[in-house]
Formats: C-alpha cells, structure tokens, sequence
C-alpha cells in the first residue's frame, strides 16, 4: 500500500521508523532484531536508507591509495525482507548522487518485482566521490530531477528503449524537507521554492529532516501551505542518546538544538542522556499529535532501545 494511502485510511495518526542496511560483509542478525522489536508497534511502513559509494585513502605498500567502497550496499535486500517478511511496506530511499538514471531505473523496476510502491527521492549527501558516466549515461543533479524521472516511469516513460512498450509503474513518492532550511539554501524562502518544486514534479508527501524544537516544524509548514504545497508533511524525530549528539548532529545535519535540552545532557551522567532523550521526544511527539499532524517519522538507525521506551510511554 502507498503511504499516502495509509495516511487517508488511518483512523489514528500513524508512526513509522527508518533503519540503515548493515555494514558492507556484516549480517542480518541484528537487523532482524531490530525489525523484530519495532513491528510490535505495527508501523505502517519503514523507510530504508540508501548509501552511494564513498572514496577513502588507505595506507598500502606502494603508499596512500584512493579506494572507493559502498559501505552499505544492502538496501534492495533489506527492502525485500521487510516487505515479504514482516508483511510491511518498505520505503527505500533513491539517491541523484552516485547513480546514473538508468542505474536508477534498473532500481525502481527491481522494486516493482517486490511490489514496493514507495520510494523517497533524494539527492544525497556528497561522499568525496563523483561517479564517471559512461556510454552516454546521465544522472539526476538535484531531487526534483529524480522526482521527475520516477514520475515519468510512472506514465509509462522509460530511458531504455527495449522498455517502451513495459506498464506504467505506480509509485508513491516522498521527498525531504527541512524545516530549518537546507545548509546550502541561502535561506528558508528559497529552500521552501525548493521543497516546491519536488512537488510539482511529482512528489506526493514530504518527510521531514529531524528538528528538536516543534516550532521550527510549525513554521515551516505554514510557510509550504503559504507557497501552495498541499501534500502531507509529515516531522521527522530523533530521540538524543549520547552526549555526543550535541556536536554530531548539528554538524551532520545542520540544526540545532534547544539551549534547554543541551544544557540538560551537559550536566547530566552519561547513563541519564537517553532518559532524558525520551522524555523530550515524548514531549515533542504528543505535542505534534496534540496539533493534527498525519504521523511522526522516527530515525531509528540501529537501535531500538530509546524508541522501545518512548512508544511504551505514548497514548496513542
């Protein structure tokens, strides 16, 4: 099912989760885990995060070598595992960096023979490798672009010309959103024409970056609804577990976090972070389910722990 279906179906707002594929040559044992623990709170769907290559130097005989390396490769398996498995619709995430169009397409039809009908569109982070195109290939430079060629299978549009004849495709298809704006966009009004575009192109509802003050949320969502973007927005938390993500996430994901809550895990024994982590996710959720929101997006990553404790403590 698609997951603006779900949204229209839900007599309740919906919760769902995203996860990350293992390391490159790990196993599946602590993902099933991990899945294991969170069907129990009958998500709807669960994203899936994709990773293009990534260039590194290493230290060999000859001297330093660049080597590039997909770190985690296994998101189609993963996909395959949570839908036919668990019984849940999987979104994997299609990233503009590091794939060409027709490598993209390739993806979207191996979707299809799993009967995956979401994906969210995204350009992706640079990893310190540009991928060369070869034999006239091309690739999507910004998420809009992606969007555009999803939505163009989707009218039975393919790049290869041995597929002209093949059905339409019917994917639902989500995109990011960044309540407190994009590192690159000079600023929030732009990033929002920005979010605009994806829409317009194609894109059926907007999940958003992780943001740990709800106003940032608020606002951004009056200002999509001022530009004339309809579609469902749905926030996107992350629980704080570590006194390590009070520099981590800023610097990864270009937010910030509430003087409140920082100064909180400043003073605070490592082995008191999570509670306090789970008590300000907690508040922020019922807070966004007290205004209406459709369903609030978790990042999981790997660890169901803080997310096992702030479900057990939501009325839902």
């Amino acid at each position: 099912m698609k997951v603006v279906e779900h949204l229209d179906r839900a007599s309740r707002p919906l919760i769902s989760f995203e996860i990350i594929p293992p390391l490159r040559g790990g196993t599946l044992e602590r993902l099933l885990e991990l899945i294991d623990a969170l069907q129990k709170f009958s998500p709807p769907f669960i994203d899936i995060t994709s990773h293009s290559a990534e260039a590194y130097y290493e230290e060999t005989r000859s001297g330093i070598q660049k080597r590039v390396k997909r770190k985690r490769p296994g998101t189609l398996g993963v996909c395959a595992l949570i839908q036919n498995k668990y019984r849940i619709d999987a979104v994997p995430h299609l990233l503009c960096n590091g794939f060409s169009r027709e490598e993209t397409e390739d993806f979207l039809i191996e979707l299809r023979y799993l009967g995956i009908d979401n994906v969210l569109a995204v350009r992706g982070d640079h990893s310190g490798y540009v991928k060369p195109l070869r034999d006239g290939r091309s690739a999507n430079r910004y998420a809009s672009d992606l969007v555009a060629q999803i939505t163009a299978m989707n009218s039975g549009r393919y790049l290869e010309e041995d597929l002209l004849d093949a059905d339409p495709s019917d994917f639902c298809i989500g995109v990011g959103g960044y309540p407190e704006k994009h590192f690159e966009a000079p600023n929030l009004e732009t990033d929002v024409q920005r979010t605009l575009e994806k829409v317009r192109a194609g894109a059926d509802y907007i999940v958003t970056q992780m943001f740990f003050d709800n106003r940032h949320y608020f606002a951004f969502v009056d200002r999509c609804r001022a530009a004339g973007i309809e579609v469902p927005i749905i926030p996107g938390l992350k629980i704080l577990t570590t006194k390590k993500h009070l520099t981590s996430l800023p610097s990864v994901f270009h937010l910030t976090i509430p003087p409140e809550l920082s100064s909180a895990v400043e003073e605070a024994a490592p082995s008191e972070v999570r509670s306090i982590g789970v008590d300000w996710a907690l508040k922020q959720t019922e807070e966004l389910l007290d205004h209406g929101v459709p369903a609030v997006h978790f990042y999981v990553m790997q660890s169901a722990v803080a997310i096992k404790e702030l479900m057990n403590r939501l009325d839902l």
